[in-house]
């Protein structure tokens, strides 16, 4: 009896614990879809996110590394602080310009999804 009780307490503790391994696998990302102006997805365009307007305004010091769209024009950025973003997308001559450029603040420990169009500016 000692014995189960121990190791239901053990489970118990277990579960109580601070969950490092959930903070982990539950980390904040970004999942950013690009369209052109008719509503299509855009394959290959390059995403790059920026902390601040000023880094967004010189395109310098993006939080990770510039990202191309996979073939459902999505980016899924990882392990991100849980605050709003700049966005700079760009494919050939069209990009974000005007329009969709910051994306609000990131729920913690979600997968946030958003949608960024690009056209030519035209």
């Amino acid at each position: 009896m000692k014995r189960l009780l121990m190791i239901v307490l053990l489970a118990g503790a277990a579960m109580a614990m601070p969950n490092e391994a959930e903070a982990q696998i539950f980390s904040t990302k970004l999942r950013l879809t690009v369209l052109d102006e008719l509503g299509n997805i855009v394959k290959g365009a390059e995403v790059a996110l920026y902390k601040t307007e000023a880094d967004y305004a010189r395109e310098e010091n993006p939080v990770q590394e510039p990202m191309l769209t996979d073939q459902k024009g999505r980016v899924t950025f990882k392990k991100l602080a849980p605050m709003s973003y700049w966005v700079v997308v760009r494919k050939g001559d069209k990009d974000n310009a005007g329009g969709g450029e910051i994306v609000s603040k990131l729920e913690e420990g979600k997968l946030n999804k958003a949608n960024v169009v690009i056209s030519d500016g035209l």
